[in-house]
């Protein structure tokens, strides 16, 4: 957000301090009215002749003085001061009154000479100097917030004073003097106000980060008119309340309203001073010495020094640190800096371990047969912080009946001296998977695989929020097998395995690959759009073009969740076969076997989804997929979906529960198909 050094619009010298809340009206309050009390009882009990009682001269005054202390921003009625006289004939007897004059603070005096009540013939509004004032509307303002005193009332001094204070509250008025007169007609009662300056400009200073619209906005209304301090409050308030809704450490700090019409706010606003981390014991919680450098979480950081410090901002910056997989535990404490009007921040961190060995099982949805078909075994080494620098390494063997995959990999998450957040990961890659997919359900039943050997470096980044794009340059040496590890070039069926004729297929792919994300969970909109060029280096590489797009939509009904996604793919060249799109299967149409619906050089999935709650971590689901492989299974070389009948389209529908689970969510689903075949299918994880 850009900076404005200073708002300025063009608009008795009056402040409005900033006290201690401690300070009240409350004790020069109750002794002005102690004061009046004294003086009504000593008029009460005087003699007063006949024919001096109504024009005799008014030598008898007390007045009650409200001076404003405090000024609270949120809550304190912006009052400047009020007083209150009343004038009574003096008596030349009045000295030979029996009674005693009260002393402070004799409550029973109090509260008799505050239900006094004096009837008041006539109520006006004057200006200080006891003139009407020039403008009408201001003196309706004040009569209209009076509530006790009317024409022929009896009143009693604290309505009186009550009504003074529902004149300062209206907000026009920066003072407001009853002042009650013996006439000829009865007694008349005259508030006598100073209205406050007409707003004729704004000066706002210290406010970098507050939009300058939001303040010409919120004043707009008000240039040439009365300034009205409660209408004031309220503006003071709801800039106070823009920081607040942001998480920024900011507020209105003093207000002065100068001559001429000129107000001046001034705004507190916390920068920024200083970032720090500190290393915290995992059992102890005593600082320590860490193994990750502090500059590599430090750049993670969008809160920089000099900023206003945002607490929504900070809480991302937990998160984002969180995410790094490094730590236990974040967090930020704000802490006063030296310097007034500035925080420094230190961020608690708790490093998890670095890495080790594991070892395990899990399932692969892609073996549907044999006795344990899918289980596989594993082992891995990780280090998740090498350097200190966050990079992560990662070398993984992975074994099954039929398939393995043998896998070094190493990621930089954010490359050094890069602005754009630039990740780079670099793969190599020793795999072996089972070749049913397309050039499955051979006659004399015997097996074969694919084997592939690559190697390649992807770069990715953040291209905007919720965008990310990854660019790489992949090379792969693929080919098939038989049962016994031998090489082979055609299946059952005579059709080919490779493009080439040769055992092998070689291809240098350029991949390109953008992805939007909603708000990154299952039930959240998602593109995704994947693009792979051959490269024919050499003469004998393969030269291809190979596009993938899918989109996801999901939409909350009630307590459910209507789940839509589409995706579709095509490819043009020279291409290996067992690279054709296999439609069918737990990730796409549920009902058939994995690959049975077709194979083919374009395609097109639909699915949807209901799910429901259960109980607790399980949800129901009902739905329905399609696909199609539009009519291009022949034109793969061998047409090896034609050899072996597959219908080329096809859906499924059916029921299932989900179970959350630290693995993810566990799939147990129940499908029937257009053919009338039925079939369980179990997956981990969201679908692909």
């Amino acid at each position: 957000m850009h900076r404005n050094d200073g708002v300025c619009f063009t608009s008795s010298s009056f402040k409005i301090p900033l006290s201690p809340p401690s300070q009240t009206l409350a004790s020069p309050l109750s002794r002005a009215r102690h004061s009046l009390f004294e003086l009504l009882h000593s008029l009460r009990n005087r003699s007063l002749p006949p024919t001096t009682s109504t024009h005799s001269p008014l030598l008898c005054c007390s007045s009650l003085s409200l001076t404003a202390q405090t000024y609270n921003l949120v809550n304190a009625p912006l009052l400047c001061s009020a007083s209150l006289a009343l004038s009574q004939p003096y008596s030349p007897d009045s000295t030979q009154s029996g009674s005693e004059v009260p002393q402070k603070g004799q409550s029973t005096t109090t509260g008799r000479y505050d239900e006094e009540r004096v009837l008041i013939s006539e109520v006006l509004v004057r200006n200080k100097d006891g003139e009407e004032l020039e403008r009408k509307d201001l003196e309706m303002e004040a009569l209209t917030a009076l509530k006790a005193c009317r024409a022929n009332s009896a009143l009693t001094v604290r309505e009186v004073q009550e009504d003074v204070h529902r004149i300062i509250d209206s907000g026009y008025f920066s003072s407001c003097m009853p002042v009650a007169v013996d006439t000829r007609d009865g007694i008349r009662l005259v508030f006598q106000v100073e209205p406050n300056q007409e707003f004729h400009g704004l000066v706002c200073e210290g406010a970098n980060v507050l939009p300058s619209k939001f303040l010409e906005d919120a004043f707009r209304d008000g240039h040439g008119k009365v300034v009205n301090l409660k209408r004031l409050d309220e503006v003071i308030n709801s800039i106070n309340g823009w920081y607040m809704e942001r998480g920024l450490f900011g507020l209105v700090s003093g207000v002065d309203i100068f001559s001429g019409g000129i107000i001046r706010l001034q705004v507190a606003e916390a920068e920024v001073n200083n970032i720090s981390i500190r290393f915290l014991d995992r059992k102890t919680g005593e600082p320590t010495k860490g193994k990750t450098k502090p500059e590599t979480i430090l750049r993670q950081l969008t809160t920089k020094k000099g900023q206003v410090y945002s607490m929504l901002q900070g809480k991302r910056d937990v998160d984002t640190v969180s995410t790094m997989g490094l730590m236990a535990d974040v967090s930020i404490i704000p802490q006063p800096a030296g310097d007034a009007g500035k925080v420094d921040l230190v961020m608690n961190v708790v490093e998890r371990p670095s890495g080790g060995f594991s070892a395990g099982g899990g399932i692969s949805s892609g073996i549907t047969s044999g006795p344990l078909s899918g289980l596989i075994g594993s082992f891995a080494y990780s280090h998740r912080n090498l350097f200190g620098r966050n990079q992560k390494l990662n070398i993984s063997l992975e074994r099954g009946q039929i398939d393995s995959i043998f896998r070094i990999n190493y990621t930089d998450p954010w490359i050094e001296g890069d602005d754009k957040r630039t990740s780079r990961t670099i793969i190599i890659q020793n795999s072996r998977t089972p070749g049913t997919l397309v050039h499955g359900n051979q006659h004399d039943n015997s097996s074969l695989s694919i084997g592939r050997v690559t190697a390649g470096i992807e770069f990715s980044r953040p291209l905007r929020p919720k965008w990310s794009g990854t660019a790489g340059l992949i090379f792969q040496h693929a080919g098939a097998r038989d049962e016994k590890g031998n090489p082979i070039i055609k299946d059952f069926y005579g059709s080919p395995l490779t493009a080439s004729g040769k055992p092998y297929d070689d291809m240098l792919v350029a991949k390109f690959e953008c992805v939007y994300t909603g708000s990154g969970d299952q039930g959240s909109s998602m593109f995704a759009f994947n693009m792979e060029q051959g490269l024919p280096v050499m003469p004998e590489w393969l030269f291809f073009n190979r596009v993938n797009a899918r989109a996801r939509k999901g939409v909350e009904i009630g307590p459910t969740r209507l789940l839509l996604s589409l995706s579709g793919g095509k490819v043009v060249g020279n291409f290996s076969p067992h690279e054709a799109f296999a439609i069918g299967g737990t990730n796409s149409v549920r009902g058939y076997e994995e690959g049975a619906v077709g194979s083919g050089r374009s395609y097109v999935v639909g699915s949807s989804e209901v799910s429901f709650p259960m109980l607790g971590p399980v949800e129901g689901v009902i739905f329905a997929d399609y696909g199609h492989d539009l009519w291009s299974g022949p034109s793969v070389p061998g047409d090896p979906a034609g050899a072996r009948y597959k219908p080329g389209s096809g859906y499924g529908y059916g029921f299932g529960i989900r179970v959350d689970s630290p693995l993810g969510p566990l799939r147990l689903e129940y499908a029937f198909n257009d053919r009338q075949a039925k079939r369980f299918h179990f997956g981990v994880g969201h679908r692909n």
